[in-house]
């Protein structure tokens, strides 16, 4: 009667009459192993169900090949382009992925970066939620010597990893594109004012209308906190202006969505009556008949290709390393 018990590097060698330095050589192909040996021992190992004690591997290489990614939701095009690259690059490595979302809730967040510490994980990619404040996680993984890398959504602070993609450049491209055009009345609806992803939108846009010395009017500059109702408010305010705007920067493409949608129920025809541009370049737009004017592209693959890299790099590294932050430039693509 089989045992229930796994087989073990032990039980091999009884059976076989060797060492367990021997199997365990010949497990792992070693050169110093004869080839009929190794054979054998392989045989004997599948005949007996044997798997290797990992447990026992990962402490003794205090490792455990695994990395977490935390981000806001895999529902956002952005984020699902990220994974993939990420657990494509970690499987190359022979390293699992866990993921958790966050949903920008940070509590949530912290219960979940706190769940992938005690699980003793090899390393962190993060993307922070938008309503993140508290960053005391910091300390706790810097306790336990686990090292961070941040992308896209990151932290306002000094001495971090950090993988980012700058704005100003996709901004100044959008901005000279509508003035090429003719249009002087360029409306900005930003995300929440505390993101750190508003405010340097908020910067670039500011210095792109003061290039073409176009006066700054306060009624065209509005945030929204990213939901749909938000969107839809702040996008009709805008419509009800006197001297409505007749081309709208918007946050992200999914702000654009919502704010398009309304101003065609008000009657509007896109890229006729008004004109948008947008952030993140997701490939929706592929799919609309009459799609937003640009979208300015963030490179999503390669800021998780990048920022794995850089994790992997602190990973194997014995010594300390310095905080490195890496920037891509945006790019304004057109739909049409």
């Amino acid at each position: 009667m089989k045992s229930n018990k796994p087989a073990t590097l032990k039980e091999i060698a009884k059976r076989l009459k060797l060492s367990t330095s021997t199997v365990s050589r010949a497990l792992k192909d070693h050169p110093s192993i004869g080839l009929v040996t190794t054979m054998r021992v392989k045989q004997m190992a599948e005949e007996l169900e044997y798997e290797p004690n990992n447990t026992a591997i990962f402490f003794k290489q205090r490792k455990t090949f695994t990395i977490g990614v935390v981000l806001p939701s895999l529902s956002e095009t952005f984020f699902s382009t990220a994974i993939s690259t990420i657990e494509d690059i970690a499987s190359s490595k022979s390293y699992n992925v866990i993921l958790g979302q966050s949903l920008d809730n940070s509590d949530r967040e912290y219960r979940i970066l706190e769940t992938m510490k005690n699980h003793r994980i090899d390393g962190l990619i993060v993307s922070l939620g938008k309503n993140t404040i508290d960053l005391a996680f910091l300390e706790l993984f810097k306790k336990a010597n686990i090292p961070i890398v941040f992308f896209d959504c990151v932290p306002d602070l000094e001495g971090i990893n950090a993988v980012v993609c700058e704005l100003e450049t996709g901004v100044m491209e959008a901005i000279d594109t509508f003035v090429s055009c003719g249009h002087t009345k360029i409306a900005f609806l930003n995300g929440p004012e505390d993101l750190l992803a508003s405010k340097e939108r908020q910067k670039a846009f500011l210095k792109g209308i003061n290039r073409h010395d176009i006066p700054v009017n306060s009624d065209y500059h509005l945030t929204t906190d990213l939901s749909s109702d938000g969107n839809v408010r702040a996008m009709l305010k805008l419509l009800a202006l006197p001297d409505r705007p007749s081309a709208v920067i918007c946050f992200n493409d999914y702000v654009a969505l919502d704010i398009m949608k309304t101003a065609r129920e008000k009657g509007l025809v896109i890229n006729q009556d008004m004109f948008f541009i947008s952030f993140a370049n997701y490939p929706i737009w592929k799919y609309f008949e009459n799609p937003l004017m640009a979208s300015i592209e963030q490179f999503p693959h390669k800021q998780a290709e990048k920022a794995m890299e850089i994790l992997f790099e602190l990973i194997d590294s014995e010594n300390s390393q310095e905080p490195r932050r890496y920037e891509f430039s945006s790019k304004l693509i057109h739909q049409n």
